[in-house]
Parts: C-alpha cells; structure tokens; sequence
C-alpha cells in the first residue's frame, strides 16, 4: 500500500523528533510504498540535509513552519468575507466558556471553521497573508469581549492578540499547501501522522478532500508539550492558545481511524482529551538491541560497588536529588562511586553541568581539596566517546545498579537501553517508568533522595537480587521494546485500517494512462470484514478483473493481484 508519513520537525531531516524510529518504520516495512510529507522547524534542520532514504520512499514534499512566506495573494470581496465567517467562528470557539454542556456543539464548531479555511485556500489560494491580516486580530479581539469569555481571554492586549494571531498563522499553515490533490495526499491509501498538532493537520485534510483515513502515533503527546513549552507568554496567550491546541487535539483523536500512543502515560492525555478508548493502540517505541547485545549477555559490571547515570544533562534530569542522594549512600557504603555520564543539552544544559560540578565538590570536599591523586572523587563526570566509554553499552556496563532521577520524564530511553544490558535499575515515579519497568526495578517517589539513597543501597548490597532483576529487565525489553516488535505492530495496525476503508478510486498511470495498481493487499481482507464493490483494478503484470459483487472477507484472493 501507499502511506503518506506525516512529520514536524523530524524525519527525514538528519537532525529532528522521531528521526530515527521513522527511518527504521520505513526501513522496516518495504512492502509498501511511502510518500513522506515534512514540515520543517529550522533554516538550520534544512541547511543539515536529510537522512538517505530507503528506495521504498517514491516522493519526499516539505514545508518550513519557521518563516513566513509571502504568498502574494489578494482576495476578492467574496474571499475576504469567507475568510472573515470562518476565522472568526474559529476565535468565537477559542473564546468559548468551559461548559460540557457545549463541548459537542463547540468541536463541531472549530472543525466547521477549519475546514472552511481550508475549502477557502483551496478555492482562492494562500491565506499566509490573511491570517496576519488585521482582519484576523479584530477576529480575536471580538471573540475575547465576548460576554461569557474566560476572564484571560478578557485581559488580552493588542500585544497578546498579535502573537496569538502569529501562532495560529504558523500553526495553520499546513492549510494553504497544495498537497492535498489527487498526485499528492489524495492519491495515496492511508496517512500517518508521526506526531499530533501540525504534523496531523494535513491528515485531517487529506480526510476531508479525499477520504483518505489518517493514523495517529504520539510517543510524545504535542499538546502536554505545548503546555510545558509556554510558561513564558502572558495568562491571556498561554490560554487562547491551549483552547486552540485543545480543540486541534480533539479534532484529530476524533477523525483519526486509529491513534497510538507510546505509552500508557502519553494514553492518559488522549483519553483527557477526547480519544475514543475504542480507537486507542498503544505501541511501545522500537530499539536496537543488537548494540547491547554484548553486554547484554555477559551482565557483570567492572565494578560491583559503581552507581551509573546515563542521559543528557538538563535540569529535569534531577542530578542534584541524586547528588544528595549519593551523599547519603556514601554514609551507608564508603566504597560506592557514581559515574555520571551525559552530554548537556544545550546552553541550559552545559549551566546545569556546571552547578551539579559546584555541587559534588561541596559534598565531598576531602576528595575534591586538591590532596588525592586524579579519580578519587567518588563522582566523576563523563561523556560517552572517550576512551573509558566508548559506546552507549559500555556506559551501561560501567556500573552495577542505573539510576534514573527525573521529575519529568516521557518514554525513558535511557532506562530501556540499561534494560537491554541486563541492569537492575533505580527510577524515579514519572512518566512511563513504571509501565516500562513492569517489576524489573525499584521505583521511588521523585525529588526525595532519601527513598532514592535506600533504593540504591538495597541492591548494592545484594548481588544475587541484582543479577535477578537485571536479567528479568532484559527479558522485559526484548519482549516489547524492539524495532522488531514496533514494525511488526505497524504493519498489522496498516492492515487493520485498509480493510475497514477501503480504497475505491483509479489512478491512472501518467505515461501509458493505464491504472495503477492500487494499493489495497490480499492481506486487507481481514475476517469478519465486507468490502464493497470496487473499480476495475489492474496488478503489476497480472491481468485485470471487473468488479463483482462485494468478497467475503476470508475468500482467497487471485495469486496475481500484487501488494505493495
């Protein structure tokens, strides 16, 4: 089959979200055919190039999201006044009261509104220009003095408008691009968005022109991202834009044929936010595990007595906690080292490195005083690459127990990947830990280094428990954390979608004018399924057949029609 993947800020570029787990998808599944369609974050993501692609990907469109562009398109008076109808039903539903009561009805609202946009950029060309048109903030600003508006909508300034206005231009974007005719998404049999919030807008609009039924994946949910992104703007923007990013978020879980979250923390948000349980697969992200295999399988550690951290330096990490909590450790065993081993993320990143360094010489100064030969501070800070560490496995493998100290956590990687080299594990409650973990670790509550000091000393004095827990991890994660098990998932949820829409268009082939063969598989044809009568369809060197009547949907299908 043909699936357009649907990215923001990520693959195919060489550097973005979910790069790598895209490229092992496709890689992955190369009996389809993949269409992918990027928007991109960056000038710098596109100066960097992109990954090299697999020959199952036929087409590569992308799109910035990170300048605005000009489209030099002036409206007629008709245009202008659809614009001003739909624009401003979209800013009356942002501005609209929290009431239950009204949510159906209001959803119904913004989809109308949105699709209306985008009927209109269809019928008219771009609306870059008219979303940052004053036609736009006058919208807005009538929607928040609307009586019975939320008393932030009320607050906002002509400051707040404008940036919101300049938000909802970037975020709509997607609505004036030209790739929702028949050559573009409307050709193909199923899209995936790779993430929520931009990435699925076209999906939503490939639906409404074409009836083409969109997938969802989140291993990170954009709307909880959002929320966490826009501490810095006023109450009046941060709330205009959660009630935007809310109603695109409810939108999207519900026009989507099948959503599926990482993890069931990120299922959480879904539910929160509307996702039909019914439509809900959770699939775990894929890993390599063949580059801990080594380790893996040969789990002792160069020394028993090693605490190791594994991940990027940044502040949620919570490297202080564990600071303390290694000062407490050090009390109940003298011995014990912690090897922290990360590279910062960012400038923030390198100033919180430097803190945690300030702050392990204040809690051991007589091995940090200048009197002991090099290495005989109990923490040391190390980056993966060196002659120590040269890959993540060996990481891993430095210590005996892996501690992971985060107040805030997605999917752990880190914590899967010490999985995978048979480690026993000390977390903190956050995120999916606990789900990832599934009894193979201890898990603490977070931002208490006492409880996280016990954890930790509880397995350093016990190898026996260690080994058991260690090797229960890996068993864990080769049973659902694999890049093995994550493609198989896709490729039967693809399946699973196909055969409750199936496609009924000819497209044509544009040198012989021929059709094309379409790209519905035997396989589609899953039990307990009917499909309707379909146009006449032509495989890849077989012959052709009319269409009959509708086909059970265990009826062995003719060996010549091909799949792809």
């Amino acid at each position: 089959m043909r699936i357009g993947l649907l990215t923001e800020g990520g693959y195919p570029y060489v550097s973005g979200d979910a790069r790598l787990w895209c490229d092992r998808l496709v890689r992955g599944l190369d009996q389809h055919e993949f269409d992918i369609y990027a928007l991109s974050r960056s000038r710098r993501q596109e100066d960097e190039g992109w990954v090299t692609l697999p020959p199952q990907v036929s087409r590569v469109r992308t799109a910035p999201l990170w300048t605005v562009e000009d489209d030099g398109i002036a409206h007629g008076r008709r245009a202008r006044r659809r614009f001003a109808e739909h624009y401003g039903e979209l800013a009356a539903v942002l501005c609209a009261g929290p009431s239950e009561e009204a949510s159906t009805a209001e959803a119904d609202r913004f989809g109308s509104a949105l699709y209306g946009l985008a009927e209109l950029a269809r019928d008219e060309g771009g609306l870059s220009g008219a979303l940052r048109s004053e036609t736009a903030v006058r919208a807005l600003e009538r929607a928040c003095r609307t009586p019975g508006a939320p008393r932030a909508a009320r607050a906002a300034r002509v400051p707040d408008l404008l940036a919101v206005a300049g938000h909802l231009e970037r975020a709509l974007r997607p609505l004036t691009l030209d790739w929702y005719e028949d050559d573009g998404l409307g050709s193909v049999d199923l899209c995936h968005a790779a993430s929520g919030g931009p990435a699925a807008l076209p999906g939503l609009l490939a639906r409404h022109f074409s009836g083409v039924p969109l997938l969802v994946t989140e291993y990170g949910v954009q709307l909880r991202t959002h929320h966490l992104s826009a501490t810095e703007a006023s109450p009046s923007v941060r709330a205009l834009l959660a009630a935007f990013h809310g109603r695109l978020a409810a939108e999207v879980y519900a026009r989507a044929a099948v959503i599926t979250p990482g993890n069931a923390h990120a299922r959480r948000w879904q539910e929160r936010c509307g996702a039909d349980r019914d439509k809900i697969r959770t699939v775990y992200p894929g890993m390599d595990a063949t580059r801990f295999a080594e380790v893996g399988e040969s789990p002792e550690c160069a020394d028993p007595d090693t605490l190791a951290w594994v991940g990027r330096v940044e502040p949620t990490k919570d490297l202080i906690s564990l600071l303390h909590a290694f000062a407490e450790v050090r009390k109940e065993e003298p011995k014990t080292r912690l090897r922290i081993i990360g590279v910062p993320a960012g400038s923030e990143g390198a100033a919180y490195l430097g803190h945690c360094k300030a702050l392990a010489a204040q809690l051991f100064p007589d091995e940090a005083d200048g009197l002991h030969a090099v290495g005989d501070n109990p923490v040391s800070f190390e980056e993966i690459g060196g002659p120590d560490i040269p890959s993540p496995a060996e990481a891993y493998a430095s210590g005996a127990v892996t501690v992971l100290s985060s107040v805030v956590e997605g999917f752990p990687i880190s914590l899967v990947e010490s999985m995978f080299c048979g480690r026993a594990t000390v977390s903190t409650d956050v995120g999916a830990v606990v789900e990832v973990i599934g009894g193979t670790g201890l898990v603490v509550p977070p931002r208490n280094p006492r409880a996280l000091a016990e954890a930790c000393v509880a397995l350093l004095r016990d190898p026996e428990r260690r080994a058991r827990l260690g090797a229960a991890a890996r068993a864990r994660a080769l049973e659902l954390f694999t890049v093995e098990q994550n493609i198989t998932a896709f490729h039967s949820i693809y399946l699973e979608i196909v055969s409750r829409h199936p496609v009924r268009r000819v497209v044509l082939d544009d040198t012989t004018g021929e059709p094309r063969p379409f790209a519905v598989p035997a396989e589609a044809h899953m039990p307990g399924r009917w499909t309707g009568p379909a146009a006449r369809v032509v495989a890849r060197g077989g012959p052709g057949w009319a269409a009959g009547p509708p086909v059970r949907a265990n009826t062995p299908l003719p060996a010549t029609e091909a799949a792809r």
